[in-house]
């Protein structure tokens, strides 16, 4: 990143009111087609000027992309578990707003204040998600950690979309209430 687009990130709060990461937060709520559409949206509706609304919608973009190609990248030759972590996204969604997902090289962390939980597929043919749930006992399909170590508290072995059932979404929403 050159020094110049540095300083426009640093002085977006002072100059727009909100960080890179807020613009790019209030973005997503939102399904522009064209990158003309999103600026004038930020100019008109947020009253940011034309050179950083510019730089939003371009950054929004390119840390979008990244971000959908490492989730595409965890799930090659493992495409039969996607379904599974599309449900899981969709119902954590509904969790609230204030969750951010960060896609890494073989994993996505849940952040709402802290990590709450982690969604990794471990195999070809599971996917383990990791929940932060400290002093909550293993039992059943709630298990230990795992591989996980200190991530999480907790892992549920998840081999098809139905096992993300009640009791598993019930887990996720505990660990998502307990992170703030």
């Amino acid at each position: 990143m050159d020094k110049a687009l540095q300083t426009m990130i640093n002085n977006m709060p002072e100059k727009t009111g909100k960080s890179l990461e807020e613009w790019i937060k209030i973005l997503k709520t939102k399904n522009f087609a064209k990158h003309g559409e999103a600026v004038k949206f930020l100019k008109t509706e947020h009253g940011v000027t034309h050179g950083f609304a510019n730089t939003i919608v371009t950054l929004s973009k390119q840390n979008n992309d990244a971000a959908e190609d490492l989730v595409a990248n965890q799930y090659e030759g493992k495409e039969s578990l996607k379904p599974i972590y599309d449900k899981l996204v969709a119902e954590i969604s509904k969790f609230g707003r204030d969750i951010t997902k960060t896609p890494k090289k073989a994993s996505v962390s849940l952040i709402r204040k802290h990590q709450f939980a982690l969604i990794k597929p471990a195999t070809k043919t599971r996917i383990d998600l990791g929940l932060k749930l400290k002093g909550k006992p293993t039992e059943g399909r709630l298990g230990d950690s795992g591989p996980f170590g200190t991530m999480c508290t907790h892992r549920v072995q998840l081999t098809s979309v139905d096992d993300v059932n009640g009791e598993v979404l019930g887990w996720i929403k505990e660990a998502y209430d307990k992170s703030v």
